[in-house]
């Protein structure tokens, strides 16, 4: 029964990637999307990697695919706004089947080495893993997937918040020059009686919990600070649309504070190590939980901070109060 529902699982997902691809509206390929890193979300509990599982659903399918539907949305805007244009005027780029025919040659050609490479690999390669293992109850953190990322691989995380800190710093970049340093997205109007101002008023509390819940845990059970983050980022971002908070400017001392205070913690912490145990993100003995748990603690709202605000897009109004 299980060999059945994983070979109906994976087909649906290689039938979804397939969509995704083909489909010509770009609104539809991104509910693909969407519905695609759902169905990786339970591929993921199948292979017992919960927390990839929280992340795939949090960020891949969730922050991503929310960031997909503005793209396509300004997209079929911007189409609709230049069709009279395109009409009238000759296209100064080439017929779009020659276009298409080399994308796709380019596609198959990146899939066929993608395949290659996969097929040479040697049979037992190269692995850390038994060193980690003999050497995670050091960490205190009966979460592996949380001690491997903050003890054995913590540069990587560390990169990764400060490239999504400059993500937002590009995607701030985009805003024209009148509005920079104002609000991002446009003045919601606040309806009281709405539907939406009610969910707003009742979600954001539940959401807080749990996303706070989901953080803490994340040091001993599946859970950490990017899926709270996104928890928390997501009833932030209701409470917006909702109309029942603006959109801070980001031209205010403590939004920037706030954004870089994360990965500055982080920092902070590195270059300790070098001073206590001779290398940068060394923990001394006995006080890697503590530390491992205070990168998350500073992280927390860094995150929160960064994946609200690249939901919410560049200033689009000035920054008058």
């Amino acid at each position: 029964m299980t060999a059945s529902l994983n070979l109906i699982l994976a087909a649906l997902i290689l039938g979804l990637a397939v969509w995704t691809v083909i489909a010509r509206d770009a609104l539809a390929a991104v509910m693909g999307f969407i519905a695609y890193g759902l169905l990786l979300t339970l591929v993921w509990v199948q292979l017992n990697g919960i927390d990839v599982a929280l992340t795939e659903a949090a960020i891949g399918g969730g922050l991503t695919g929310a960031l997909l539907i503005g793209a396509a949305t300004r997209l079929r805007r911007g189409k609709a706004a230049t069709a009279a244009v395109t009409a009238s005027t000759p296209s100064p780029f080439p017929s779009p089947l020659p276009v298409r025919l080399l994308a796709a040659i380019l596609s198959a050609a990146v899939s066929v080495a993608l395949a290659i490479c996969v097929l040479i690999l040697p049979e037992q390669g190269p692995t850390l893993a038994h060193q980690v293992a003999a050497n995670i109850a050091d960490t205190g953190v009966g979460n592996p997937i949380t001690a491997v990322l903050l003890a054995f691989r913590g540069m990587d995380t560390l990169l990764e918040a400060i490239v999504l800190l400059f993500a937002l710093i590009g995607v701030w970049s985009l805003s024209p020059d009148g509005f920079w340093g104002g609000r991002p997205g446009l003045q919601q109007q606040k309806d009281p009686n709405g539907i939406l101002a009610y969910t707003a008023r009742i979600l954001p509390p539940l959401g807080i919990i749990v996303g706070s819940y989901i953080f803490w845990v994340g040091a001993d059970h599946p859970g950490g600070k990017f899926q709270g983050a996104t928890i928390l980022a997501s009833m932030w971002l209701l409470v917006m649309m909702a109309g029942l908070a603006d959109a801070p400017r980001i031209s205010h001392s403590w939004l920037r504070a706030g954004l870089v205070a994360g990965p500055l913690v982080f920092i902070a912490i590195g270059f300790a190590g070098v001073f206590t145990v001779g290398h940068f993100l060394g923990y001394p003995q006995g006080y890697a939980k503590a530390l491992i748990i205070a990168i998350e603690l500073a992280l927390m709202p860094s995150l929160t901070l960064v994946l609200g605000l690249l939901l919410a897009g560049a200033p689009q109004r000035g920054a008058e109060p």
